[in-house]
């Protein structure tokens, strides 16, 4: 390969976990979100169910989103930016022939891993209290069917273990092992409560399979640094929520300032000009490229 545009997303991302490299994953949850991610530098997404719930539904990561909305999200995405997105495939919307599904459609919409959990359904958010699961054998047949979906072993599948907290500790172990077996690209066992169970997952599977962490602000997992986490043997790190958070928080202050103003002039230094956000999102190059066909 000649340079970073002749290697695919899906791609680039597995050299870089291929290579020991430990990828921070920033969430987006939608084109512009993605945009700005990218041009920050960042080297990973993640499009979590939950930020698709919040902003296309104002909603709970409780099962609500379909597998459409969640790859037309990713398509308008991967329109955009050539990052490689992590994308939460949630429980494969349905059984081991949903699940094929749904990676066929999630890497045709650009999807460079596809992450996909042991919850019944609906599903819910990780941090969220009475989850349910399939059997560890169910699981199973869900990974399999997924990992023979994919048309390119570039795209990498990711399973995730929600046992935790239904099933223990001990047993969230052995379901990751077992999904392991599998033959998936990564794991992902869902809030763990301290650091020690953090190194007792590294030192069980850090030398063997790319590990994620997941950094939910407020959650039932110990929220830590890219470098603290890449020294304890994680590879992925995702802080999924944290933008919607930002973006909310954000919000509640704009629009209660212009509620009680009547105008956004309080808050222009915190917000961009016309012309600037038209330099973000790349106006005059749009602009110029249509004169081509004039």
């Amino acid at each position: 390969m000649s340079s970073h545009e002749d290697v695919s997303p899906s791609g680039a991302l597995k050299r870089r976990l291929a290579a020991g490299e430990t990828v921070l994953a920033p969430g987006i949850y939608d084109s512009l979100t993605a945009l700005i991610a990218e041009q920050a530098g960042f080297q990973a997404l993640y499009l979590s169910g939950g930020a698709v719930a919040y902003t296309s539904l104002g909603r709970s990561d409780v099962g609500l989103t379909t597998a459409k909305e969640a790859v037309d999200t990713l398509w308008r995405i991967t329109d955009r930016v050539r990052t490689p997105v992590i994308v939460d495939g949630d429980t494969g919307f349905g059984n081991a022939l949903n699940t094929q599904r749904t990676v066929r459609d999630f890497e045709r919409a650009g999807a460079a891993m596809i992450q996909l959990e042991d919850q019944g359904f609906p599903k819910r958010c990780g941090h969220l209290a009475d989850k349910t699961l399939v059997s560890s054998a169910e699981m199973c047949g869900k990974l399999r069917a997924a990992l023979d979906a994919r048309h390119s072993a570039d795209t990498l599948i990711l399973a995730r273990t929600d046992a935790i907290a239904v099933e223990g500790f001990d047993a969230a172990m052995e379901r990751a092992e077992a999904y392991l077996a599998c033959g998936v690209d990564a794991l992902f066992v869902e809030a763990v409560h301290t650091v020690e169970q953090m190194d007792i997952v590294c030192r069980r599977f850090g030398e063997r399979v790319p590990l994620l962490a997941n950094m939910v602000e407020g959650g039932k997992t110990p929220v830590r640094s890219v470098a603290e986490l890449r020294q304890r043997g994680y590879r992925i790190v995702i802080f999924p929520g944290g933008t919607a958070r930002f973006v909310a928080h954000g919000l509640q202050g704009y629009y209660a300032s212009l509620l009680n103003h009547g105008t956004t002039e309080p808050m222009w230094p915190q917000m961009l000009t016309f012309d600037q956000l038209n330099e973000v999102i790349g106006t005059p190059e749009l602009l110029a490229a249509s004169k081509r066909y004039v």
